[in-house]
Order: structure tokens, then C-alpha cells, then sequence
């Protein structure tokens, strides 16, 4: 790798708001921000609005879309092909 062209890549910390949830990892983000960890060490954090603690997908709150009437009303509006 060439020097001096790469951002810094070093622990950050990502929170989640919504959920009260964070967690420490790699990243080449950076923050003004800071916060003082489980292990004692401060780290940037940096505020994230959805996680998958918070993501309806991973929580299992996430709405089944009705297709099938969708391509029904779809077809009824513009006729079928055939």
C-alpha cells in the first residue's frame, strides 16, 4: 500500500439511539465524539440511526407485503397480456 493515502483505521464505537445499544469495531470513521468503554479506554463514538438491534428485518418486525393482490389489482387496471 502506498503511505499516507489510506485513512487511519482504528477501533471506533457505532450506538444506536433508538435501541440503547452499542457496539466496538474497526472502522475508518471518525468523531469529535467520544466515550469511555467497558475496558476503561475512550473511543470515538459515532451515532448510527438503525442497527440490527433496531432493524425491523433482524427484529422480526418487518411487514409482509401483499404482492399477489397488488398483481392482481395491477392486471384488473391495465388487462393482462395474452
Amino acid at each position: 500500500m502506498r503511505k499516507g493515502i489510506h485513512p487511519e483505521y482504528g477501533p471506533v464505537v457505532f450506538r444506536d439511539r433508538a435501541a440503547n445499544y452499542a457496539f466496538l469495531t474497526r472502522s475508518t470513521m471518525t468523531s469529535e465524539k467520544t466515550i469511555e468503554w467497558e475496558d476503561g479506554r475512550t473511543y470515538p463514538v459515532v451515532d448510527v440511526e438503525i442497527s440490527d438491534v433496531s432493524h425491523p428485518f433482524y427484529t422480526g418486525t418487518a411487514r409482509v407485503l401483499d404482492t399477489a393482490g397488488r398483481v392482481e389489482r395491477f392486471e384488473r387496471r391495465y388487462g393482462k397480456k395474452g
